[in-house]
Parts: C-alpha cells; structure tokens; sequence
C-alpha cells in the first residue's frame, strides 16, 4: 500500500478566499470575493425543496428502467444510477494497476516555479503570449508593444483549449484559444493603474478575446509547435465585430446608441471555458464581463456584479460605450456564449442570447437520440446557478455551406432550463461539517425548471412576471423567480461520453453557511467551503423532453487526511489532494481530469485524473502543477498528449515587471508569459496506460 501522499502548507503568496491572490482576484473578476454576494433572493435551498419534488425511490426507480432498456438493446445511453457505481471501500482494489489512461506515478504537491510533470513524461512551449500567429505581425518585443502588433499576435491569458483535425495537412490541427483577461501590472513596465495611456488600453483590447493557430505536431516526439501566418490563423478581440443572434436579438434591452439595431457588437470580454460542438465550431463563455464597466446604478445592474463607480481598467475614459451612465444597454450585450467558426476566417461570429446571459464559465454540447443540441452552462458566482438548454433544430451531417449554416442556427432555438434540486437525507445530518450522511453519501434527486422557449416564430417566457426577452437578457433574475438551487460557484459543467453521466466542478464558496448568507446543503454541505467539489449528474439527456436527474456528489475535495473530504468512496490514503476544481475534461478511457483554480492548499495548482468507474472509480491522482502563481486551464487529453494553458504565472502579490514573481517560460531576465504547453510520453506511448 502506497503512503498518504504528502500536504505542503507553505505558500508563495498571500492569498485571497480560495488560494488565489490578491492581484488575480484584482485583474481577473475585479474583487468578486470582496464584493457583496448578487444573488440576495430567498430562493428555497436543497434540504426545504419538499413540494413537487421527485422521491428518492421514484429516480431511482426510473433509473432502472433506463438501465434495464439499455440491456435489452433500445436506443438509451443513460449509466446506471449513482448508487450502483459507488461501492464501499472495502470493495476496492488499492493493490490493483490504476485505471487505464491513470497508470503515472503521481506528482507530489510542490511549490516549484515550472510546470512540473511525472517522470517518464517530456514537455514543450507551444505557443506564448505575443508570438506572431498573422501574415505582418511583428516578432514581441514587452518593451515596444502596440495595439496593432497584440491584434496579429497571440493574447494574453488562456482558459479554454480546443484542438479540431485539419482535414489534408497531415500532421496539423487548428488550436482554439480564448484569451480570458489582462493584467496591465505584469505586462507593462512601470504600469499606473491610475492613469493608463490609451495605448496601453488599446493593447489590452487587442489580447482580449479569441486566437485560432495552426499547429503541428513533431512525428517522433509529442512535440506540438505553432504554425506562424497559416491562412486559417485568426484573432477575435475586444473590438471584432459580432452578430447577436436568437431570441433577444432586436431587443430594445441591446440596442445602444452605436447599434441601433441591437444586433451587432464589438469585441468579446473574459471568455473562460468552453466547448466544442458535433458540428465543427467551438463556444467560449463570456464570464466576468462585469468588470469593465463602470457608473452603474441599476438592480439589474447590481445583480450583474457591475461597479458603481469606476472600473479597474479605466476603459470608460476612452470609449463611452464602458460608462453605463452613458450607454446603459452595453452590459447587457456581454454575458453570452459566443460560437466561433475557425474553418472560415471570414466569417462573424456569434453571441447566442437563447442559451442565457450570466457569467459563463463555458458550454459543452452533446446529441440527443435525434440530433438536437444539449448544451450545459455553469454561472460562476456564489450562490448562483447552473443550466441546460436543449435545441428544437436536428442538425445536419457533412460540411456543405448548407449544412454550416444551418449549424451555426441551432442555438438559436430551444428551451433554457435552470437545475434545482432536493436532497435525500434528514436536515439535521447536513451539520456543515461535511460529514457524510447515514446513507453514505451526499446525494438526491433533481428537475430542470423551463425558463424560456425560442422558436422561429418568437419567443415564450415560462417565469411569470417576465418577458421572455427579460429572461433570455436578466436570466440570473429568473433562475431566482422560479427557487433555482444556489451552489458553490458552477463552473466548467461537463458530460462523460463513455457512460452520460455530466459532472459539474464547484470550485468554492468561502461565504457558504456563515451569517446572512445561504446555509449548507446537501449538494453543498460544508460551512465555508475553500475547497469545492464535483457533482455528478444521472439523467435521461438522449430524450429532448427529459427534464429530471439524480445526483451524488462524486468529489469533496481537500486534504485526504480531512474527514469532510469524499472520494467516491475511494480509500482517501491513495489519493492526491486536490483544491478548488475548475475546468474538467474526459480522456479516450472515460476518466475525469479536472484543473484546479486558487488551490487552498497552500501548494501551486494543477491537473487531475480520476477514474469515474469500476473498481478504481474515485482513485486521483496528481499530474502536473503550475509555475508561481499560475492556475490550470484548458486541458486536453488526447491518447498520446495532453494539452493545459497556464494563466497568470507570476500572479502574486507585489509582482509587477521590474518585480517578477515567477521567470517561467523564458527564465531570469525575460518578462513572464502566459503560454500553452504540451506533455507526452518520453517512449512515445499512450498517456497513462
């Protein structure tokens, strides 16, 4: 039996709630933490949702059915119930190989300035920060930049990776990149926060946004290196145009005194995660766009997050349309996912308003039996909530101009529910200590409420007292109205493929339980929760009607050694410590791998794998850590590569370009750099296997 892996409780910096520091918190969601909670509704909570609910048996007992019609050859692809993988852990095999696609030794918790990987495994820099990527754009130089040479060269801080086949270039995929946030501290010698130069503004429009590059793989390594002034590279940034599309489109809540039309908009703000769609487009998710506004007054506005007074950035003293007092419908043309098509660098892309307007961490799309769209959003904000919208429209096989088009349409309409869900244990046995209840395991059952249906022909509300242009524009104010269930910060929301199962990462909530805030519960059931959790989901996703689910918490994460923490029932002395789970992904073998953003540990963030099944089902194991103050974003796993960006290295407090916290990629001397990196196999062989 291997020993407890070991816990490092120094850290290299100050931190805010939930391990991340005071200059992330600053630049990335402007104070989130240090702001009053937005959602002040007095939405029911998991433990009092009584009326109306499913019962545990009757979920279970649809389950059942689900499972005996797989068997029997129908068309369903549900897993079984949650109970039914959860096995005791006597029932466990320890001294047995780890799951297919896990079999590394696990990297120990540490606080080293490198992306750290297991031994047997190689690395390379894919592509940084400011690298030229179109035809004209300069070489970097972090002493003379501009907004001209940023618009041509790769942005700052990535969060969500996609990797698409680049059908006869052998050899070659397009990466797709979102490029989250600047910090203006670490990218500009001598930066005045105060008074930023409208070139430094401008620079910081041009690395927002979205980057597609050409990449190319090495034939004898996992070595993945980009393909500088390809035909298909592009840049999205803060002042690209878009196109609003679906049901709020026209709206009277868009239109601005730039658009008119309430249709088209400049730029994309803080994308985060995101996802790839069956038809060959990606999706990126607005999330913290609130932030670059300023002077706002409204409720709708405060429900938002949006400041009162000025921005961090100072955007609004060189564009009006950031000053709400001046444009007050700008606010409400970001907070969308965003379709982006990198086969056409022609094309406009676009802000879906029918999947909802909130702070999205991402979107991640799956078929129904017949072909509909099913897309899971998370709202990453304490005590706020998280989504489904299933399309009307089937799409369209093959790659005409046709059937694109036609895709490109198939969020637009549909119906957007939010999740609200009940609890299976006494009230009393949910105590905050993250002790698990007298069934064993922190579960229940769960309904999708409709807010909202998009047709062709309009758009119909299912919140009484709202529009349906108002649900679709102020969605956090409806998933409220109808007693959605408030969570621990939803963000990356993702489903399995190898069993249906969908897993939402819950990264923390420091406010959860503690005085004028919502109690535990027990889909969150730790007062003041630094660590987060993973919910996994059982639901009839295949039928577009289905709108119940049972769920378990899958992960409780934190130090092994705590007994508030849960690993599936996995021995907890054969496992990493993990803290505040982000982005997720799934490997070819059906196993979780979940980033880490703000590690409460005390030791630097990273990727996880953990097996979702069978007997090693919530063994995890640690498999690389970030550089100083870096988080884990983006990953990929593929058979023989795994693919993560590393976001704000050498964010910490104090930290500025003369003062640099960290010298990862480039070493002393050189500026730090947000990049891509790639692991592989040193034998050339698949990952983990």
């Amino acid at each position: 039996m291997r020993k407890p892996l070991p816990i490092i409780t120094t850290s290299s910096s100050a931190s805010h709630p939930g391990g991340r520091s005071a200059l992330t918190c600053r630049f990335r969601c402007g104070d989130a933490c240090f702001h009053e909670v937005p959602n002040t509704s007095a939405n029911p909570y998991v433990g009092d949702v009584i009326a109306g609910a499913l019962s545990r048996r009757s979920v279970m007992r649809a389950a059942a059915v689900v499972t005996a019609a797989a068997a029997a050859g129908t068309a369903v692809s549900v897993a079984a119930a949650p109970e039914a993988e959860a096995a005791p852990a006597a029932g466990k095999k320890p001294g047995a190989k780890a799951a297919r696609g896990l079999r590394f030794e696990p990297v120990a918790p540490n606080t080293h300035d490198a992306v750290t990987v297991p031994a047997g495994y190689e690395q390379n820099v894919v592509i940084r920060w400011g690298e030229p990527i179109l035809r004209g754009a300069p070489a970097f130089d972090p002493e003379n930049q501009s907004a001209k040479a940023q618009a041509g060269q790769f942005g700052y801080n990535c969060d969500f990776l996609s990797l698409l086949p680049l059908p006869g270039e052998h050899g070659r995929q397009i990466l797709v990149a979102n490029h989250e946030y600047t910090d203006e501290v670490l990218m500009f010698r001598g930066y005045d926060a105060a008074n930023p130069t409208r070139e430094q503004v401008e620079i910081a429009w041009a690395a927002h946004g979205l980057a597609a590059v050409v990449v190319e793989g090495d034939r004898r390594t996992g070595k993945l290196v980009a393909v500088p002034r390809h035909p298909l590279n592009r840049r999205v940034t803060a002042t690209t145009e878009f196109r609003v599309t679906g049901p709020a489109a026209g709206s009277d809540l868009l239109k601005t005194s730039a658009d008119p039309t309430g249709r088209k908009v400049l730029g994309t703000l803080n994308n985060c995660s995101g996802g790839t769609t069956p038809w060959g487009t990606t999706l990126h998710g607005e999330e913290n766009f609130n932030q670059y506004f300023a002077n706002a007054s409204r409720p709708t506005d405060a429900r938002y997050g949006l400041p009162t007074g000025a921005s961090e950035r100072k955007w609004e003293r060189f564009d009006k349309r950031f000053d709400v007092a001046q444009e007050p419908n700008e606010p409400h043309r970001f907070g969308y996912v965003v379709e982006f098509d990198p086969y056409d660098p022609t094309s406009t892309p676009r802000k879906h308003t029918a999947l909802g307007r909130f702070k999205h961490e991402g979107a991640t799309v799956r078929l129904t039996d017949d072909g509909r769209p099913v897309v899971y959003t998370g709202d990453d904000e304490r005590f706020d909530y998280f989504y489904k919208f299933v399309g009307s429209k089937r799409m369209m096989k093959g790659q005409s101009r046709a059937a694109r088009e036609h895709n490109l349409s198939l969020l637009d309409e549909g119906t957007l529910y939010v999740a609200k869900l009940t609890g299976d244990s006494p009230a009393i046995e949910i105590d905050g200590t993250g002790k698990l209840p007298s069934d064993g395991e922190f579960d229940g059952s769960g309904e999708w409420i409709p807010l909202a249906t998009a047709t062709a022909k309009g758009a119909v509300s299912h919140v009484e007292g709202m529009t349906a242009e108002e649900v679709f524009v102020f969605t956090r104010l409806a998933g409220d109205k109808v007693g959605a269930t408030k969570m621990d910060r939803p963000e990356d929301i993702e489903p399995n493929p190898a069993t249906g199962k969908v897993y939402v990462a819950l990264t923390n909530n420091s406010r959860r339980g503690t005085t004028g805030n919502a109690p535990v519960d027990e889909a969150n059931p730790r007062i003041g929760n630094k660590h987060g959790q993973v919910l996994e989901l059982t639901e009839r996703w295949n039928r577009a009607d289905s709108t119940r689910f049972a769920w378990t918490l899958f992960l409780v994460a934190g130090d092994p050694a705590d007994p508030s923490t849960y690993f599936a029932g996995f021995p907890k002395d054969q496992v990493s410590p993990i803290s505040c789970p982000d982005n997720v992904a799934f490997d070819p073998h059906g196993n979780l791998w979940i980033s880490t953003d703000g590690n409460a540990l005390g030791t630097h963030d990273g990727l996880f794998g953990v097996a979702t099944r069978g007997d090693r089902r919530g063994e995890l194991k640690q498999f690389l850590t970030m550089p100083n103050g870096a988080e884990t974003c983006g990953p990929i796993v593929q058979d023989r590569r795994v693919l993560v960006a590393v976001q704000h290295p050498g964010e910490i407090d104090g930290a500025t370009v003369d003062n640099p916290a960290s010298v990862w990629p480039d070493g002393p001397g050189k500026i730090v750099r947000p990049a891509v990196v790639a692991v592989w196999r040193a034998d050339g062989r698949d990952i983990g296997v």
